[in-house]
């Protein structure tokens, strides 16, 4: 039986691969289909999710899978923005960093039994639970990064070049960042206590 769920994972990584190629394409409409196309590749990290509870087919792999693929995503929008220089290099070098340390630290503690989220979450502390595998802090820091990313490209365009849209955008690429490191701080401080193990 095919795992809807991985698949919708393993297809918005490509789909994202294709929106960013369309950004070196001269001409706005090209920009806004770009701006459309990401909205539904965000909207696509939910719905792997759904479908995954709705059909009874969530898995370890499959929760490996969503994290590797919401990873692969974020990379490649800030590589490809940095790319066009539209945002400084170190935003995805502090994802990438971020990202990778996380990551290492929650597979060990993939391997003792711990998962990211939800009831067998590695984290122990209220703070860390909060920071890391609450709804709200999750939720609010994908909003952020959405809202990040769609504006992005719409500030690079001629319709809102000459609006506020860039200072929102860079605002948000900025609030994202601090969500990064906020929520990235302790898994690798509540990880120690793993790797000693």
């Amino acid at each position: 039986m095919i795992n809807v769920a991985n698949v919708i994972t393993v297809s918005r990584v490509f789909l994202a691969l294709g929106t960013l190629a369309l950004l070196w394409l001269p001409g706005d409409t090209w920009r806004w289909v770009a701006f459309v196309l990401t909205a539904l590749v965000i909207w696509g990290d939910g719905l792997d999710g759904y479908f995954a509870r709705k059909l009874n087919q969530t898995s370890k792999l499959g929760a490996m899978l969503d994290i590797v693929g919401d990873r692969a995503v974020e990379m490649a929008y800030w590589i490809a923005f940095s790319a066009l220089s539209w945002v400084p290099v170190w935003v995805p070098l502090l994802y990438l960093i971020r990202g990778t340390f996380v990551d290492a630290i929650r597979q060990v503690a993939s391997e003792q039994g711990f998962t990211a989220f939800g009831k067998t979450t590695m984290m122990q502390s209220g703070l860390g639970k909060f920071l890391v595998a609450s709804n709200f802090s999750r939720f609010s820091y994908a909003i952020a990064k959405a809202a990040a990313f769609c504006l992005v490209i719409a500030a690079h365009t001629e319709k809102c070049e000459a609006t506020a849209v860039p200072e929102i955008a860079m605002a948000l690429v900025y609030v994202s960042c601090v969500f990064c490191i906020i929520r990235g701080l302790p898994v690798l401080i509540e990880g120690r206590a793993l790797l000693r193990a």
